[in-house]
């Protein structure tokens, strides 16, 4: 049922790799019976550091799945990358469950009736606010930002601009370097 585009960087796709790939994603078909024509994006990359990364992105009338997993082993990213989007799957069927539940529905959300009840049901944390705080935000620039987000021990910080009198916001990014995001009010 899916279509596989898969694209390799600074890696041959063999069809060794290509086959396990297929193989592993087509694990995702079971939960969608009806959908026509959905096609699979694989991206696989290896670093110069030996690690691998799998990029998998499936667009679909209802639902984008995506996930990217890292590691060591190009196998091992893409098996991480197929767990991902399966707990994704599982956790938006009992969001819209839920849903469908609380107004009174009768039928069965639009994921159920396509995946052909298939999906086991398992409720997922929900979305819960457990602790709320104030904060005044001091006029400063970027690099007070960061200095002031890391002497916190924080991944973000957010602060009036000194310049711009703006709201902004810098954050601790994967990679280990910092990104900004500037608002316009």
């Amino acid at each position: 049922m899916f279509t596989y585009n898969i694209r390799g960087e600074n890696i041959e796709v063999t069809p060794a790799i290509r086959e396990y790939a297929e193989k592993k994603v087509s694990k995702l078909e079971r939960y969608f019976t009806d959908v026509p024509n959905a096609t699979a994006y694989i991206n696989l990359k290896v670093y110069s550091d030996k690690t691998a990364k799998a990029e998998v992105t499936i667009p679909l009338s209802f639902l984008v799945l995506r996930a990217e997993e890292t590691t060591q082993d190009l196998y091992g990213s893409i098996d991480l990358v197929v767990d991902k989007l399966e707990r994704q799957v599982r956790k938006y069927k009992t969001k819209i469950n839920r849903k469908s539940r609380e107004r009174g529905l009768e039928e069965i959300a639009y994921l159920d009736a396509v995946a052909g009840g298939q999906v086991e049901e398992k409720e997922e944390d929900e979305l819960e606010i457990v602790r709320s705080k104030q904060v005044s935000l001091k006029p400063m620039d970027s690099e007070e930002a960061v200095l002031q987000m890391n002497m916190l021990g924080h991944d973000f910080f957010i602060y009036t601009d000194a310049q711009t009198n703006e709201t902004s916001i810098v954050y601790r990014r994967k990679d280990g370097r910092y990104g900004l995001i500037e608002t316009d009010n």
